[in-house]
């Protein structure tokens, strides 16, 4: 049997993107950090995102059936501590970053390398977390050309750098 701790340990040497999830509907608007997140399918567009269902914000996702994938940039690195972090409420974690709205009401943050808008189409519980399966419905890119991703429990960039 893997033990819980074991399995933690191993998985932070999986480098992943660094992502703001975020909803806007008849449930309020929301939002949490999450590295969680990978493409199913081009056809049609779909992505996966889990959310742990102990989280403070998981009834409203699944209330609101939409969510939009914010993928940070380097520069969000406070933006990212922000939604991870229970000491922010939800209104207080939007006055971070500018935000605007794509198809869904999802919060887009302006400045993200690359925002996905869905529609959750299916949700699947897994152990502690649900398992969101989520049509994307718009895309919008930024010019940035760094990527905040997260390794070995710490925040990096990959990407393009600009030398001075």
């Amino acid at each position: 049997m893997i033990e819980a701790t074991d399995f933690r340990n191993a998985m932070s040497l999986l480098t992943t993107a660094v992502n703001v999830i975020t909803t806007e509907g008849i449930a309020g608007t929301h939002g949490f950090t999450a590295s969680a997140v990978c493409s199913v399918t081009d056809t049609p567009p779909t992505l996966l995102v889990c959310m742990n269902q102990s989280s403070r914000s998981h009834a409203h996702f699944m209330r609101n059936n939409v969510l939009a994938v914010n993928v940070l940039s380097t520069q969000h690195e406070y933006i990212s501590n922000a939604f991870a972090s229970s000491k922010f409420s939800s209104e207080e974690r939007f006055k971070i970053g500018e935000w605007t709205t794509l198809k869904t009401g999802a919060p887009i943050l302006e400045d993200a390398l690359v925002s996905f808008d869905c529609q959750i189409e299916e949700i699947q519980k897994v152990g502690t977390h649900s398992i969101f399966l989520c049509r994307v419905i718009a895309i919008r890119q930024s010019q940035q050309e760094e990527s905040l991703v997260y390794f070995n429990r710490a925040y990096h960039q990959v990407g393009q750098l600009e030398t001075a």
